[in-house]
C-alpha cells in the first residue's frame, strides 16, 4: 500500500479536525460523480484511433505548458522537451524533468502530477525524488503499453461523461461524428466553435483564413456580409454536430460594435494586411459583440477568455509556435468593455455568457458584481495560472458574497494533458468541500444545504450553464 502524501484521504481538506470531518462528508457526495469537462483542448482523433500513447514524455511533459514553463524558467531549452514538434530525445527529456522535479514543489502542476502518478499510474510520486529516472521511464512505458491504458479505456476509468474539444470553424468534425455514431463509446465528445483565427487580423494568416471562410460558407456573398454569414453557417454546422458552446480568446474585454460601413473598411484593410493595431482591436471588439448577437439567435453558450498577452516571447513563438507556455496575463477593464454587449443581451436568460479571467483582482471588483446582476453572466472557473489550490480558495471567497454559488460555470480543466483530467477535477471537488465545510462550521450554512450546493457546483452547474 502506498505511503505517499498524494494518497492521503484528507488531502486539501481543512487542518482543523471538526471542519475536516464536515468536509469529508461533503466530499463523499461528489467524489465519485462523473467528470463533466465542457472546455478543453484534447484531439478527438485519439478516441477514434484509440492507439497506445507513444511514450511517457509525449504523454506527460511535451503537451503540458504548465510543466514545460516551469522547466524553461530553470533555463531548459523547450526544444529539449519536444515542444512545438521539435525533435527531442524522449528519454533525455524525461531525465531533465526528473532532475528538476524539486522545482515543482508547491506548484499546481506539481500537485496534479503527483496525483496522476499515484492514482492513474499507481506509482508512488515520492520516487521522483529518489529513484533512477530511466527506471521510472521504463516502468511508465510498460504501464502505457497496456490495453487498459488506451484513450478509450482511460475515459471509462476517469468517469468521463462529457468532453468538449476546441475546434476550428472550418473543421469537418468527422471525428466527432464518428464518436457520436459509435455505440461502444459512451462519453459525449462535443466540438466547440473557436473562431479566433478568423477575427484576429493582427495574427499571421488572417487574410488567407478569411478568404477560405467566405469562399467555403459565405453563400456566395462577399465582403463583411459574406464574412458574417459564413460564421453563422459554420456555427449552425457545429450545432448540428453536437456543439453547445462557442469559445473566444480575445485580447481584451472590449465589445463595442461598429456600424457595417466601418467594419467593412477595417476588414478590407485587414485582408490587405494594412490594418493598424488599433483598427484590429476595434474589429475584434466588434466581433465580440456580433458573436453575442449570434449566440442570442442560435443559443450557443458564449465563453470569453480575455486578458492574455499571447505568445509573449517573440523568440519562442518563432521557434515553437503558439500555445507553448508563454502566454502571460495582464489587467483589463471588464465592466466598461462589456457594457454595450451586456446592455443589449445581458438580461436575456437564454443567452449564456461565461466570463473567465487570469487577473484574480477582478473577481470581487468586477466579475462577481456583473454575474450578481445580469441573468446571462456566469463566473468561469479560475483559469490557467490561477487554477491552483490557494487561488481557487481565494476565488470562492472573492465571488460568493456578491454572486452566490448559482452563477458558477462548473469546473473547467482547459487541458491538453489527458491524464491530468481526473486530478484536476478531484482537486476542484476537494477545494469546494473544504470551503463549504468552513461555512457550515461558522454556522453560515446547514450541512444539508452545503451538500446540495456541492452537488450543484460539481455536476448540475456545468450541465445547466453549458446547456448539456
Amino acid at each position: 500500500m502506498s505511503t505517499s502524501h498524494a494518497a492521503h484521504p484528507d488531502r486539501l481538506l481543512p487542518v482543523d479536525p471538526g471542519t475536516r470531518s464536515i468536509a469529508r462528508r461533503l466530499l463523499a457526495h461528489v467524489e465519485d460523480l462523473p467528470v463533466i469537462s465542457p472546455h478543453g483542448h484534447l484531439d478527438p482523433a485519439m478516441f477514434v484511433h484509440d492507439e497506445p500513447f507513444a511514450d511517457p514524455t509525449t504523454l506527460l511533459i511535451t503537451p503540458d505548458h504548465y510543466v514545460t514553463r516551469v522547466l524553461h524558467s530553470a533555463g531548459v531549452d523547450l526544444a529539449d522537451l519536444g515542444v512545438g514538434g521539435s525533435d527531442a530525445d524522449k528519454q533525455a527529456a524525461w531525465r531533465i524533468f526528473v532532475h528538476h522535479w524539486p522545482m515543482f514543489a508547491g506548484t499546481a502542476s506539481g500537485y496534479w502530477l503527483e496525483q496522476e502518478f499515484e492514482h492513474v499510474f499507481d506509482i508512488n510520486p515520492d520516487r521522483l525524488a529518489t529513484d533512477d529516472a530511466d527506471e521510472l521511464y521504463a516502468e511508465l512505458s510498460e504501464v502505457i503499453a497496456r490495453p487498459d491504458f488506451r484513450p478509450r479505456a482511460l475515459a471509462e476509468a476517469f468517469g468521463l461523461e462529457v468532453l468538449a474539444t476546441t475546434d476550428d470553424p472550418l473543421d469537418d468534425l468527422a471525428h466527432h461524428r464518428t464518436l457520436a455514431e459509435d455505440p461502444e463509446f459512451s462519453p459525449r465528445v462535443l466540438p466547440t466553435f473557436r473562431p479566433d483565427a478568423y477575427t484576429k487580423m493582427y495574427n499571421v494568416g488572417f487574410a488567407e483564413n478569411v478568404e477560405k471562410l467566405i469562399d467555403t460558407a459565405g453563400d456566395g456573398q462577399t465582403g463583411y456580409g459574406g464574412y458574417l454569414q459564413a460564421l453563422r453557417n459554420r456555427r449552425r454546422y457545429f450545432i448540428d454536430h453536437g456543439a453547445t458552446s462557442a469559445d473566444h480568446g480575445t485580447h481584451n474585454a472590449d465589445a463595442h460594435p461598429l456600424d457595417d460601413a466601418e467594419a467593412q473598411r477595417i476588414l478590407d484593410k485587414g485582408r490587405a494586411g494594412t490594418a493598424t493595431r488599433a483598427e484590429a482591436l476595434a474589429f475584434e471588439a466588434n466581433m465580440t459583440y456580433r458573436f453575442a448577437e449570434m449566440s442570442r439567435d442560435d443559443h450557443l453558450v458564449m465563453t470569453l477568455h480575455p486578458g492574455v498577452h499571447r505568445n509573449h516571447s517573440a523568440s519562442a513563438f518563432k521557434r515553437f509556435g503558439a500555445d507553448t507556455g508563454h502566454d502571460i496575463p495582464f489587467s483589463l477593464d471588464y465592466t466598461t468593455g462589456l457594457q454595450p454587449l451586456l446592455s443589449d443581451f445581458g438580461e436575456n436568460p437564454d443567452f449564456h455568457f461565461v466570463l473567465f479571467t487570469m487577473d484574480e483582482t477582478v473577481f470581487s471588483r468586477e466579475l462577481a458584481p456583473l454575474a450578481g446582476y445580469y441573468p446571462s453572466v456566469y463566473l468561469g472557473a479560475p483559469w490557467w495560472f490561477i487554477d491552483e489550490i490557494d487561488a481557487m480558495n481565494r476565488y470562492r471567497s472573492a465571488t460568493t458574497g456578491a454572486a452566490g454559488f448559482s452563477r458558477y460555470s462548473g469546473f473547467i480543466d482547459d487541458t491538453r494533458a489527458y491524464c491530468s483530467i481526473p486530478a484536476r477535477h478531484n482537486t476542484s471537488r476537494r477545494v469546494d468541500a473544504a470551503y463549504l465545510a468552513r461555512l457550515v462550521g461558522e454556522h453560515r450554512l446547514s450541512e444539508d444545504r452545503a451538500a446540495e450546493i456541492i452537488v450543484d457546483l460539481i455536476d448540475s452547474s456545468p450541465r445547466r450553464v453549458f446547456k448539456l
